[in-house]
């Protein structure tokens, strides 16, 4: 497979024809005002897919825990069902990927209803049931993953199948190159992130990479650098450690630190081991080739209309998303469930995340961080759940370090409640001790520069 992100073909300098030029416009600004441009709600930003996502949660209300439950059974039914029948719709395809699955996974989803049994019935053991491990899991991350991925598989289309992304990633191809070394279609994965969740920007990554837009190591490298989480999550942060007067100044770091993140990380082993092949089963699908008396602008706006002439009909429109939702819904949700409630026991019913924080002491008293020894646990403890880091820098009276470790929980990155078990989830080649690796590297990485930007210019 090619190792760069262009393949030889001429582009002849010819009219843009009209229709097709309609074709990619009007999708793609369908897509990007409900993907891409944040507006205040009452006192939060929201964007226009979080808006309807919001009001379907607010529409279902109480039953959400319950229809997350019944999924999650569902699940566990038809994967055994496909496994001993071996119906034939199973075969292959959509749905033998979905439900023939190998004993892990089979086991997780297992898992996954168990948990979910027990918190909405409250019965089994408290750390299981508990509010804050099972209960967060059920009650608040399985309603929000509902309606947030209904509308996002059925609306994603409209931003990455109609000729967005070709006209985006041939306008930056050369500087992301150059600085991320990734095409430049990869921003509008952060974009996504920014603005809406980086769950969404998993879910561009994954849907690219099985598509042949990505290679390998392009895939790995942004689903873990370029996921970040949105501006509305971040205000949810500020204001739940009492930082809210601060926002500008949080905000801007997170920004700067998650760039040289980007730029170091991937250089770095595990990712930059990667091989720069493609997903076999439709190999390298990106075709830009710039002729010698073309713009940039022009160049990029045919790879749109080129893009948008050979786009899915209505029909497999509907056909992809319902595949799409019924993917996450049974496949993906278990594995949240599941990893993420043993992720949230082992952070809030063990000391481990306190015994491993212990050489991060030293580090932080280094650093210069006020009440280092409180702080220590919640540098790490995010690799289980974004939220847990600000809950323990509740307890911490230092504006500073509160101010430190909610800049590092948003650009660690890798939460295995959620992103991570997305990332494991999907045909992305990453582990999870290469997952555990890379949170560490962005720890290690982005640490000294907030605690140098919070010293220089904020403190």
């Amino acid at each position: 497979m090619p190792s760069s992100d262009t393949t030889q073909e001429t582009v002849p300098r010819a009219p843009l024809d009209r229709g097709n030029l309609l074709k990619f416009l009007i999708p793609s600004v369908i897509g990007v005002s409900l993907f891409l441009i944040p507006f205040q709600v009452g006192d939060t930003i929201n964007i226009g897919m979080g808006l309807m996502a919001d009001g379907l949660k607010a529409l279902l209300d109480g039953a959400l825990p319950a229809i997350a439950t019944v999924v999650l059974c569902l699940s566990v039914v038809l994967t055994a069902w496909v496994k001993i029948s071996r119906p034939a719709f199973a075969a292959e395809g959509v749905f033998k990927d979905m439900f023939d699955v190998g004993p892990v996974w089979f086991g997780m989803r297992i898992l996954g209803a168990a948990f979910a049994l027990m918190t909405f019935f409250q019965f089994g053991p408290e750390f299981v049931t508990a509010s804050f491990t099972g209960g967060v899991m059920l009650n608040d991350l399985a309603p929000v993953l509902l309606t947030f991925f209904f509308f996002a598989a059925i609306l994603l289309p409209f931003l990455v199948d109609f000729g967005f992304m070709e006209f985006i990633g041939s306008l930056v191809r050369k500087p992301f190159r150059v600085i991320f070394r990734l095409p430049g279609r990869s921003a509008i994965d952060a974009t996504a992130s920014w603005m809406g969740s980086g769950t969404v920007g998993v879910l561009i990554t994954t849907q690219q990479y099985e598509k042949g837009y990505y290679n390998r190591r392009e895939a790995a490298v942004i689903a873990t650098n370029f996921s970040i989480v949105s501006i509305a999550f971040s205000l949810l942060i500020t204001s739940f450690v009492d930082l809210n007067h601060m926002f500008v100044q949080f905000y801007f770091t997170v920004v700067v630190s998650g760039l040289i993140a980007a730029i170091i990380v991937p250089r770095l082993p595990p990712l930059s081991r990667k091989p720069d092949t493609y997903y076999e089963p439709v190999g390298c699908q990106l075709r830009e080739k710039r002729t010698d008396d073309m713009g940039v602008f022009r160049y990029s706006l045919t790879m749109a209309v080129k893009r948008a002439e050979n786009a899915p009909g209505p029909r497999e429109l509907l056909r992809n998303a319902l595949f799409n939702v019924a993917d996450i819904f049974l496949a993906l949700l278990p594995l949240v469930m599941a990893i993420g409630t043993v992720a949230l026991i082992l952070a809030e019913f063990t000391p481990l995340f306190t015994w491993l924080s212990y050489p991060m002491v030293p580090v932080l008293e280094l650093l210069r961080i006020p009440e280092a020894e409180a702080a220590a646990p919640a540098t790490l403890v995010g690799f289980a759940d974004m939220f847990l880091p600000a809950v323990l820098a509740t307890n911490i009276e230092s504006e500073l370090t509160r101010f430190v470790i909610a800049c590092l929980s948003l650009t660690q990155l890798i939460y295995m409640s959620e992103i991570g078990a997305l990332i494991l989830k999907s045909k992305i080649p990453l582990k999870l001790w290469e997952l555990l690796v890379i949170f560490l590297l962005r720890t290690a990485i982005t640490l000294p520069i907030i605690a140098f930007m919070a010293h220089t210019f904020f403190f």
